[in-house]
C-alpha cells in the first residue's frame, strides 16, 4: 500500500473512532461524515491514479479543500506551513528575520523601512533601497511576500542581501544576520495638538501583549505630564487576538463589565467576557478612532467603548466584521483558522456586517437598514447592529486627487526622496519649502511624468468620433490647451497638500517610520478633530449624553 493510501486508509479508521465515541450524542452527523469522508476518499483515489492526464494529488487535494471551505465564509482557511509563520508573527508579534518592511514600488521590490535597532538597519540599509537578490536568489520573479521568506529563518543565521542604491553605480551586497524580531502592536505613541496636553497612542494589531503596550505607553505620557485627553488610533487597524481587545478595554472601564460575548453552534463556544481590573484611566476623556480598515479586535474595542459610553468615537464606519475563529492545528505543520462563534458587544448587538449563504455562490447578503435592530448604550443612546460600528463623529479623512494620487502610482516621491537622500547628509528644508518643491517640480518634468484626465479620456472619445474638419479639428485643440493648463495649474493650487505628501516621503528617509508619523500628525485633520473635542468637555458630554 502506498503512503498516501495509508493515510487515507488512517483517517478513514480516525473517523470511524470518532463515530464510536460520538454516535450516542448524534449518530446521524457522524454517520453522514463517514459516509461521505469515504466516498470523497475513493473519488479522490479514482482520480489520481487513473485520470486520462497526470495530475498532482497535493494540488488536486488543496483545490477541493479551498472549495469546501469557500463555500463557508472567507475567513475560514487552511493554513499551509509558509503562512504558519505569518499567523506566528500576527498572534505572537515575533519571528526570526533581519528586520525590515518591504513591498513594491512600481515593479521593483524595494524596503519600505529597515527596523531601528535590527540586523538590516545596523548594516546600513536604507529606506528606498532595491532589492535585487536574496542569498544569491534574483527576486525579479518574486512577490514581497515571497523576499520576506527568503529572509526569514533561525536567528543567528546570516543571509546575504544584494541591493541597488540610487546614486551608486555598482550592487551593493549586506551579510546580515537573523534576529528575533518583537514586532511592536502599538507604533507610535507621543502629544498632539498645540498645547501638546493630549495623549496620542497608534495600535497597528491586537498581537499578544498589545493592551500591555497600549497600557505602558500611556503610563510614559502621564509620567511626562498631565494628560487632558487621549487618543486611540485604530485607523486600519485589521484586528488579532479576542482576549486583546477584551484586555484593552479593560484598561478605561470599571470592573465587572461585559465586554463581549461570544456564542456559536456548541456551547463551548459559548462566553462571556468580563473587565477585571482597577481602570488605568477611569475618568480621562477618550476618543478613539476608526475608519472602514478597522476590523474584528479594532471593532469590538469601539464598540465596546461605544456602548459604555466610555469613549467618543470617530472617522468613518467601521469594517463590519462579527466572526470569532480560532486555529485549530493539523499534520505536517498545517492549521485550519475556523469560523466558531459570533461576538455581540455590550448592548446586545453584533456588528456583522453581511450573512454569508452558504449555498452554490455562497453569497455575502447585507442586512437592510429597514430590518436592522435597535440597541442601547449605557447612557441610553440608539445605536444598530449588522453594519459595523457607526462612529459618533463621521469625519473621513483627506483623498490624494488625481495628481496627487498619479504621483504616487509613479514613484515621483519615492524617487525624488531616494535622489534627495544620495545628495544630502541630513534634511536641511523644512516642511513647505518653495525650493523644495521647485527642485520636486523640476525632477517630475525630467521624468517626463504624465497622467490622464477624465476631461481628457472624454475628449479623446469624442474626437475620435468626430468627422475631420479643421474646425472641429480648432475647437478640439483649444479644449486641449485649456485642460493642460489647469493641469499645470493644479501642481500650484495643490502644493499644500503636494508638500506635505513630498516631506514624509523625505522624513522616512533620515528618521525612519516614527519620525515619518510624527511629521504627519500636526497635518492629520481627524486627530486635530479628536483633540479639539477632548479640550471641549461640555462638548465632549454632549456627544455621550442619552439626549445625543
Amino acid at each position: 500500500m502506498r503512503k498516501w493510501e495509508k493515510i487515507i486508509a488512517g483517517s478513514v479508521l480516525a473517523i470511524t473512532s470518532l463515530v464510536l465515541v460520538g454516535v450516542v450524542r448524534n449518530p446521524d452527523i457522524y454517520f453522514l461524515i463517514k459516509k461521505n469522508f469515504t466516498i470523497f476518499s475513493e473519488v479522490y483515489r479514482e482520480v489520481s491514479l487513473h485520470y486520462v492526464d497526470e495530475v498532482d494529488p497535493e494540488k488536486l487535494m488543496r483545490k477541493g479543500i479551498n472549495a469546501m471551505l469557500k463555500s463557508l465564509d472567507p475567513y475560514t482557511i487552511l493554513i499551509d506551513e509558509a503562512d504558519n509563520q505569518n499567523m506566528e508573527i500576527m498572534t505572537r508579534g515575533s519571528y526570526g528575520g533581519v528586520g525590515m518592511d518591504v513591498g513594491y514600488r512600481g515593479d521593483k521590490i524595494v524596503v519600505i523601512a529597515p527596523m531601528e535597532g535590527y540586523s538590516a538597519h545596523n548594516k546600513g540599509i536604507r529606506t528606498g533601497d532595491v532589492i535585487t537578490a536574496v542569498d544569491g536568489i534574483p527576486v525579479n520573479s518574486l512577490s514581497p511576500e515571497e523576499v520576506r521568506n527568503l529572509t526569514t529563518g533561525e536567528p543567528g543565521t546570516a543571509v546575504t542581501m544584494t541591493i541597488d542604491r540610487y546614486g551608486i553605480d555598482h550592487p551593493l551586497k549586506f551579510e546580515l544576520t537573523r534576529q528575533r524580531i518583537e514586532i511592536k502592536s502599538v507604533s507610535y505613541f507621543g502629544f498632539v495638538g498645540a498645547k501638546k496636553r493630549v495623549g496620542y497612542v497608534l495600535l497597528n494589531r491586537f498581537s499578544q501583549n498589545a493592551a500591555n503596550e497600549v497600557q505602558d505607553a500611556v503610563e510614559q505620557l502621564k509620567a511626562e505630564k498631565e494628560l487632558q485627553g487621549l487618543v486611540l488610533d485604530l485607523r486600519n487597524n485589521p484586528g488579532g487576538l479576542l482576549d486583546q481587545a477584551v484586555q484593552l478595554v479593560d484598561k478605561f472601564v470599571p470592573q465587572g463589565k461585559t465586554v463581549v460575548e461570544t456564542r456559536g453552534r456548541l456551547s463551548q463556544h459559548n462566553n462571556s467576557f468580563k473587565s477585571k481590573e482597577t481602570p488605568l484611566l477611569p475618568n480621562l476623556p477618550v476618543v478613539v478612532l476608526q475608519n472602514g480598515g478597522s476590523a474584528s479586535a479594532s471593532e469590538i474595542v469601539a464598540g465596546a467603548m461605544q456602548d459604555l459610553d466610555r469613549a467618543v468615537i470617530m472617522g468613518e464606519q467601521s469594517f463590519g466584521k462579527g466572526l470569532v475563529q480560532v486555529v485549530r492545528p493539523l499534520s505536517y505543520n498545517t492549521s485550519l483558522k475556523l469560523t466558531t462563534s459570533r461576538y455581540y458587544i455590550p448592548s446586545g448587538r453584533s456588528i456583522q456586517s453581511v450573512t454569508y449563504t452558504h449555498d452554490e455562490n455562497n453569497s455575502a447578503v447585507s442586512k437592510p437598514d429597514s430590518i436592522r435592530k435597535k440597541f442601547k448604550t449605557k447612557n441610553g443612546r440608539t445605536v444598530y447592529d449588522g453594519d459595523g460600528i457607526a462612529p459618533d463623529i463621521q469625519i473621513s479623512e483627506e483623498s490624494p486627487t488625481l495628481l496627487q494620487t498619479s504621483l504616487m502610482q509613479q514613484n515621483m516621491f519615492f524617487e525624488f526622496a531616494n535622489k534627495y537622500a544620495a545628495n544630502h547628509d541630513s534634511l536641511k528644508d523644512q516642511m513647505g519649502s518653495d525650493e523644495l518643491l521647485l527642485e520636486f517640480k523640476s525632477f517630475v518634468d525630467q521624468q517626463g511624468f504624465e497622467y490622464e484626465t477624465p476631461s481628457e479620456n472624454h475628449l479623446a472619445k469624442i474626437d475620435s468620433s468626430l468627422n475631420k474638419t479643421q474646425m472641429k479639428n480648432e475647437h478640439v485643440a483649444a479644449l486641449q490647451k485649456q485642460i493642460e493648463l489647469r493641469k499645470k495649474e493644479a501642481f500650484t493650487q495643490q502644493r499644500n497638500a503636494i508638500n506635505k505628501l513630498l516631506y514624509q516621503e523625505l522624513v522616512a528617509r533620515y528618521k525612519g517610520k516614527k519620525g515619518q508619523h510624527l511629521a504627519s500628525l500636526p497635518y492629520d485633520r481627524v486627530v486635530n478633530k479628536a483633540v479639539e473635542v477632548l479640550l471641549d468637555s461640555s462638548h465632549y458630554n454632549k456627544i455621550l449624553s442619552v439626549s445625543n
